[in-house]
């Protein structure tokens, strides 16, 4: 007798978590639906400005890189004649 109860009970917990995950999914959908997506040209202007951006930075990061290190360079040099 306590098995059948057992059996039942797991059945109507599984049957609920079932509805929860169903539930969810649905709620999910509702929510895409909601959403504004963009257009294939708002995204590839979009894209462009990102990769524009990126190579200047990039562009930009390389020239202070060089700079920090040609003054570090000179600094060298200049403590190597000072205290050489």
């Amino acid at each position: 007798m306590k098995k059948a109860k057992m059996a039942t009970s797991a059945k109507i917990t599984h049957l609920k978590v079932k509805k929860k995950k169903l539930n969810y999914f649905r709620e999910v959908q509702a929510e895409l639906k909601k959403v504004s997506w963009t257009t294939k040209i708002e995204l590839a202007s979009c894209t462009k400005i990102v990769l524009g951006v990126t190579f200047i930075f990039s562009i930009a990061i390389y020239i202070a890189d060089l700079v920090i290190k040609n003054a570090l360079h000179v600094v060298s040099l200049i403590t190597r004649i000072l205290f050489g």
